[in-house]
């Protein structure tokens, strides 16, 4: 087991434990995205007013831009060795990357339920224990796989990615034959609001990843082409996503009133009874796995970072790597019993919130790194408060609020809409002005300073970066 379990935490990746390859980046991503949340997103778009023609479209092209934006930090992996959010200290500060990073707990939190209960009533229904009791075992299952860490997640990765597409390709002929396709896709009408809200759910769904999608590619060898790392990071979540999605939309296109509500249920019932039912429940189970694993995995690596940006931090126990993966489980397991009962309108609002928040963070993060500091930053600085990086970086952390700020006149949620959405015909392009507002000011404000702007020296090929305060 030695080998199997993770040693690391947030600490740099030496070259020597490096290993596999780009391809790896499209298997996890593959495998992670060929899931029931997925499927909800998709079929949100419908449930919300779009026909399914123009909902297909707009969830591949928020994919496509999400995705992009998401891969773009998945190249930072190799090139660093450094989890994605201790990257976000040579932006924010060693202690001011907390600001984000609530925000991001939050998300891990908030998809670490949504994702139990759905696996949930399938655990459930597989088990015969019924759905509570599914939730609490899905979520223990769940914590203990992302104790052991990275070699495991890849693993369940490539085994879902292969489950659920055996799986995906049954239901779809399934939904085929029940269902005319040409049907399903011939109202053309076009509405911009309910179109960009397909838009902006498959594009949350992309962006929310960013936050952690580097931990996944710091192992990669350094010499891993950023190209790759990024074409494999993208077709994997966007193929695995639109998959998904597509199926999703075309569900509740079909049968809106079975689908809402008994969602599990529905596309279990699809494939029938018996074997194909109990592996249609291990399926949905599995696929739920591989993605709550990423959120519990994440959810540590960003609770380690902002405790240790304050407490000097080096090295995580067992022990300790332990206790944080026990947290976000409990607290994650808690909302999903409180929110099980309100689920649908409960998770559109939150992924649109989630957007909010984690686009201004993405544009910052990617002008820093590939514009301002050019692929290049001083790794020993990132855990020391009175480095290059400082404590608190009160420009960037105005830009991020300015960022925020400027989408609320644009956003449309259930619990508040912006003054701007009514003149836009109710369109929501929060999202777009969180994206272009904070990546124009941070360049801006951050091109002409000499502290950033000045280059570190890098490492050279045959030798490890610095470890994380060392």
């Amino acid at each position: 087991m030695a080998g199997v379990v993770e040693r690391r935490s947030i600490d740099a990746v030496p070259d020597d434990e490096r290993h596999g390859s780009a391809v790896s980046q499209f298997t996890l991503w593959l495998g992670a995205n060929l899931q029931i949340t997925a499927v909800i997103t998709g079929a949100l778009a419908v449930v919300f007013g779009a026909n399914a023609f123009w909902s297909l479209i707009g969830l591949l092209l928020g994919n496509l831009l999400g995705g992009a934006v998401m891969a773009l930090h998945s190249a930072q992996g190799p090139r660093l060795g450094l989890p994605q959010m201790i990257t976000s200290r040579a932006q924010f500060g060693v202690r001011g990357t907390v600001v984000p990073l609530a925000l991001v707990i939050v998300m891990y939190i908030g998809f670490f339920a949504s994702g139990s209960v759905l696996a949930g009533q399938a655990v459930g229904e597989l088990t015969h224990l019924g759905e509570t009791p599914g939730i609490v075992l899905f979520a223990a299952v769940t914590a203990a796989a992302a104790a052991v860490g990275y070699r495991l997640i890849h693993t369940l990765g490539k085994i879902a990615g292969l489950v659920c597409a055996l799986a995906f390709v049954y239901l779809g002929i399934r939904l085929l034959e029940r269902t005319d396709l040409g049907t399903l896709l011939a109202d053309h009408r076009f509405g911009l609001p309910v179109f960009l809200l397909a838009v902006s759910l498959s594009a949350s769904w992309q962006l929310a990843f960013g936050p952690y999608v580097a931990d996944y590619s710091r192992y990669l060898p350094r010499h891993t082409s950023a190209r790759a790392t990024f074409w494999w990071t993208l077709s994997g979540s966007v193929l695995g996503s639109q998959w998904s999605m597509t199926f999703g939309a075309l569900a509740a296109a079909a049968a809106p009133a079975a689908f809402v509500g008994h969602e599990v249920s529905y596309i279990v019932g699809l494939g029938g009874a018996g074997v194909i039912a109990s592996f249609l429940y291990f399926a949905i189970a599995l696929g739920k796995l591989t993605i709550n694993i990423l959120n519990t995995y994440g959810g540590f690596m960003s609770l380690v970072t902002s405790v240790s940006g304050f407490r000097g931090q080096r090295t995580l126990s067992p022990r300790g790597r332990s206790a944080y993966i026990a947290g976000i489980m409990l607290a994650g397991t808690a909302v999903a019993l409180l929110g099980k009962d309100s689920f649908l309108t409960s998770f559109k609002d939150f992924l649109l919130f989630l957007l909010t928040f984690f686009t201004p963070w993405s544009a910052i993060n990617l002008v820093d790194y590939y514009l301002i500091s050019k692929e290049r930053y001083d790794i020993p600085a990132l855990s020391d408060p009175a480095g290059r990086y400082g404590a608190w970086n009160v420009r960037a952390l105005t830009v991020y609020v300015l960022g925020v700020l400027a989408q609320l006149p644009f956003l449309a949620t259930h619990f508040f809409t912006g003054p701007l959405v009514a003149p836009l015909g109710g369109a929501d392009i929060s999202w777009l002005v969180g994206l272009a507002v904070p990546a124009v000011l941070y360049w801006v404000t951050a091109r002409r300073d000499t502290a950033r702007t000045a280059e570190p020296a890098a490492p050279h090929e045959d030798q490890a970066p610095a470890e994380l305060g060392g």
